[in-house]
């Protein structure tokens, strides 16, 4: 395995998710993109429903999300933005539910007509990198079989190619069929295709395979504790040992807050792990509990010194809302940022 350096470190490029800041409605975009550049980062996620948002801001009223003619006019502003920002757009994000849906049926049509209006998109705003979710659609809607993941997904692969385009595929660690990191890499090994890579993420891996926002202890409790932590060093390990660095696409970084136990039962639409990380996912120290350096320092040993980028949802430990100024927020992730590198390193 790959030596984790402090030079080899401090060169990794850093990025911010637009989504994950903000907290009041005068933190508009503009003011986003301008507090994420202000704290040293490179490039940003554009989050699509920051381009939604934006789009109603500009034109005075909500419009479809599927109004493609209008988003790609929205996007080329938002690219302006982050042009007057320094600020370059490392992905677009996030594209989910794309996968397994039924042959001739109208959301495996949308699923596909929605492709080609994100790649729109990726065209204007100068990003070759879709990030695609595992799907969180519930089985009995849609065909969870490897075969048919693969395929849709390789299709999704092969009309990207044409644009020399990628798609950086995330484990949801709430998802239907590929909670967890192997499951994203033995579905992305399957496509083998060059353009398609992984998009890690530190709360799904370890929100998938270590946590259960469900239990009093915050952690799984199948097993017991000491196997538990034996076996999330041992996934981890594997991790570091089977994925080559350039089949890594990005880290996401972000923390999470142990809460009083969530209910099991799927609410609005969400399971307890999507519940929870829609509101409860802080910055690296700053009140959570996740082994996320764990899982930093395991893709930092296949030897991948791509883009980390900071996705955040913090609501607060009680989910209920967090008051700040965006500068001095964006700053403290960049610290934060800063702090998990140089905790990582052998040095």
């Amino acid at each position: 395995m790959i030596p984790i350096t402090r030079a080899s470190v401090q060169a990794i490029p850093l990025s911010y998710a637009s989504c994950s800041i903000g907290c009041k409605p005068s933190d508009t975009l503009p003011r986003k993109l301008e507090a994420i550049s202000k704290a040293g980062f490179i490039s940003i996620e554009l989050s699509f429903p920051d381009i939604l948002e934006y789009g109603a801001h500009l034109q005075g009223e909500p419009f479809s999300p599927n109004n493609f003619s209008k988003l790609v006019v929205i996007a080329a502003e938002i690219r302006k933005l982050c042009d007057a920002n320094s600020l370059t757009i490392m992905m677009l994000q996030p594209f989910a539910n794309f996968e397994g849906w039924p042959r001739g049926s109208s959301e495996r049509e949308d699923a596909f007509a929605r492709a080609r209006g994100w790649i729109e998109i990726m065209k204007v705003v100068g990003t070759d990198l879709l990030q695609v979710g595992a799907t969180d659609t519930p089985a009995d809607k849609i065909s969870i079989s490897r075969e048919a993941v693969v395929t849709d997904l390789r299709e999704l692969a092969d009309m990207l190619a044409k644009h020399n385009f990628r798609m950086a595929y995330e484990n949801w660690c709430w998802s239907t069929h590929a909670p967890g990191w192997k499951d994203v890499w033995e579905i992305v090994s399957a496509i083998d295709r060059p353009n398609v890579g992984l998009c890690l993420d530190t709360f799904q891996t370890a929100g998938s395979e270590w946590a259960d926002p469900t239990t009093e202890s915050g952690i799984i409790e199948t097993v017991p504790s000491d196997v538990l932590q034996k076996n999330f060093a041992a996934s981890m390990d594997e991790l570091a040992r089977a994925i080559p660095p350039d089949k890594i696409y990005l880290l996401q970084i972000s923390d999470a807050y142990k809460v009083s136990p969530l209910q099991k039962e799927t609410i609005a639409g969400l399971r307890p792990r999507g519940r929870w990380s829609h509101d409860y996912r802080p910055m690296p120290y700053d009140g959570g509990y996740l082994p996320i350096e764990n899982v930093a320092k395991a893709v930092l040993k296949t030897g991948f010194r791509g883009w980390f980028s900071m996705e955040i949802f913090d609501a607060g430990p009680e989910g209920k809302g967090k008051k700040y100024e965006m500068d001095a927020f964006a700053k403290k992730a960049m610290d934060s940022m800063q702090k998990l590198l140089e905790n990582c390193t052998d040095e």
